[in-house]
């Protein structure tokens, strides 16, 4: 008989590197597909806030599939749109929504100074509660990451947040830095010879006589899941070429692909006047992101956090032909379309100009270009090698909720840009409905605490004197 593996089983290397393993079905009792019915206790607690910067205009969000969520419908059963969020209670006086409602999402507070929020995320409330004591050694408490350039107030680009509203964990903009978040540091020393400078180019050379043990003769694995590993680990690898930009270390291989090219920190926003970038640079550098920050859930290396795909207020001027399926969306030139160079000339501007009686062409092209991109993060949660032990994938078992800063984005209105206010959630095991499209009507910490409750956080959200309002139509 196969020895059991337990549920997160790392391969560890010298310093800090932890190589997680996918799940396999040596970590339940027995090798049976029926075990998986049975096994629904041993799902872990996930939560996970995924943002995207400058918002739905409402009216828009009634168009439902047929508009700009488009990208989100091959997943439409394992999600639930909610439409009628309001977030009014977080508007702080002369403060647009791009700072009080990007801070509102997923704490429903307003924020408390420049770099704090009214309050805990939704991620944090649950994670104290399933964890009160901690989580388990070698895990990253919060993974918190993104793809942004719009800087100034934290709340624009970060989504998580302690009970004192601080900062939950630093944040990664940049794919090494989260590959070392996640891996453990790649340590490329000058000194030592040409042998150990090879072994050292890699975090997989480090575990090297683990994973021979894994795969060998030995192993305690069968032959379906000695290919999974297998598969595993080169991803792993491909991923750290492309964040690193190293040569592949096989003669036979192709070189890497180059590291990032995209501009971070300070320059990425040099005066809040906005950068150029073209399409590709945006979507290679998201998606490496994205697929760094999902394998480190799917080898249960961290269970909390916020991933955030354009900041709030995002000011970038974007150029490139964009495709879906077969057919031409759009091609992108902010600042050539809008005859106008610096801020006047971002993306951001076309959210200004929103109109109902308008075709809003160039707003609904970005709009459906975040929802598919969101829908790449949110896919590659839903594969074969992202099953739990109850035979559901990490997308359905997870509690992952999307969301945004502004439900018009006029600047004209405070009552309309916080209500109405773009939100959709997973299943989180069967505990929400999914597959609908829910005019909730509701305020936004009502909704949050429903959702938190539902994972069995006891903290509520919100003012104290407050009573909740359960919003039971989220409810399975």
């Amino acid at each position: 008989m196969k020895k059991r593996l337990a549920r997160r089983t790392l391969l560890r290397g010298a310093g800090a590197i932890a190589v997680g393993l996918p799940f396999l079905e040596e970590m339940i009792e027995g090798n049976a597909r029926s075990v998986f019915a049975q096994e629904s206790k041993s799902v872990p607690i996930r939560a996970f806030n995924l943002f995207f910067g400058l918002g739905i205009p409402a009216p828009l969000q009634q168009e439902g599939y047929e508009g700009v969520l488009e990208p989100l419908l091959p997943l439409k059963e394992k999600l639930l749109i909610l439409r009628g969020v309001d977030h009014l209670r977080a508007d702080e006086r002369g403060i647009n929504a791009h700072y009080d409602g990007a801070t509102a999402a997923f704490t429903a507070e307003a924020p408390d100074g420049e770099a704090k929020a009214g309050g805990p995320s939704i991620d944090q409330v649950i994670r104290h509660a399933a964890h009160p004591e901690g989580l388990p050694k070698g895990m990253v408490p919060t993974l918190v990451a993104g793809t942004f350039f719009r800087r100034s107030r934290v709340g624009r680009y970060v989504h998580s947040y302690n009970f004192n509203g601080t900062v939950a964990a630093t944040k990664q903009e940049r794919p090494r830095d989260l590959f070392e978040r996640v891996f453990g540091k790649l340590n490329i020393s000058d000194q030592g010879d040409a042998n150990q400078q090879r072994l050292r180019r890699s975090i997989l050379d480090s575990v090297l006589e683990q994973y021979k043990h894994m795969v060998g003769a030995r192993s305690p694995l069968g032959a379906t899941s000695k290919s999974r590993v297998t598969e595993h680990l080169d991803r792993i690898r491909e991923y750290e070429q492309r964040a690193y930009g190293l040569q592949a270390l096989r003669d036979d291989a192709p070189d890497a692909p180059p590291g990032s090219k995209v501009l971070h920190g300070g320059a990425a926003d040099p005066g809040g006047e906005g950068i150029d970038l073209t399409l590709k640079e945006l979507v290679d550098e998201w998606r490496l992101m994205a697929d760094l920050y999902a394998t480190a859930v799917k080898m249960d290396r961290t269970r909390f956090g916020s991933l955030t795909f354009l900041a709030a207020g995002e000011r970038i001027r974007l150029k490139g032909d964009y495709d879906y399926g077969q057919r031409r969306v759009f091609s992108f030139d902010d600042a050539g379309q809008r005859n106008a160079s610096g801020s006047k000339g971002c993306s951001h501007e076309w959210w200004h100009e929103f109109r109902e009686n308008k075709a809003n062409d160039e707003l609904r092209a970005h709009v459906h270009l975040k929802m598919r991109e969101l829908a790449y993060f949110l896919s590659a949660l839903d594969q074969a090698d992202s099953m739990d032990a109850n035979g559901k994938t990490i997308l359905e078992n997870s509690l992952i909720t999307i969301s945004t800063e502004s439900g018009d984005g006029r600047h004209n209105d405070v009552q309309r840009e916080l209500s109405g206010v773009f939100h959709a959630i997973t299943g989180a095991n069967g505990r929400f409905r999914t597959g609908e499209i829910l005019d909730v009507n509701a305020e936004g910490v009502d909704v949050y605490n429903t959702m938190t409750a539902a994972l069995g956080a006891v903290h509520k959200m919100g003012s104290s004197d407050r009573q909740v309002q359960r919003v039971d139509s989220l409810l399975s």
